[in-house]
């Protein structure tokens, strides 16, 4: 049993609600000497054609400090959005370059509660 805290609001996904967003969490492994450039790719390929898809909604990309990892999150309106973004040939050779680079860890996943901080 949990104990609330007061600066910490949950909030629980309730499934009887509108279809909820698909979380997209891509974890790549690079060597530290090629995580600028990978991050610089994935910015690219954001801006260039993922936040153009049908269905697109935010994605945030995010370094490791230690220089071995770069991730992705991004939400989706749909399995089926995500899906025809990847299938579109305006985004296909990032992903193509990027994994020349490095190696990665695709996971797909709801969100089943939200924790936000507010001020009283």
């Amino acid at each position: 049993m949990g104990v609330a805290l007061p600066h910490c609001r949950k909030e629980r996904r309730n499934r009887m609600n509108a279809r909820p967003p698909v979380t997209l969490i891509n974890v790549f492994t690079v060597d530290p000497a090629k995580q600028d450039e990978l991050v610089d790719l994935l910015a690219r390929a954001t801006e260039a054609s993922v936040c153009q898809a049908p269905g697109f909604i935010s994605a945030r990309l995010h370094r490791s400090l230690d220089g071995t990892k770069v991730t992705m999150y991004a939400q989706w309106q749909s399995r089926e959005a995500y899906q025809a973004m990847r299938e579109d040939p305006g985004s296909r050779p990032y992903l193509e370059r990027a994994l020349t680079i490095a190696t990665f860890e695709p996971g797909m996943y709801e969100v089943v509660q939200l924790f936000r901080h507010f001020c009283r």
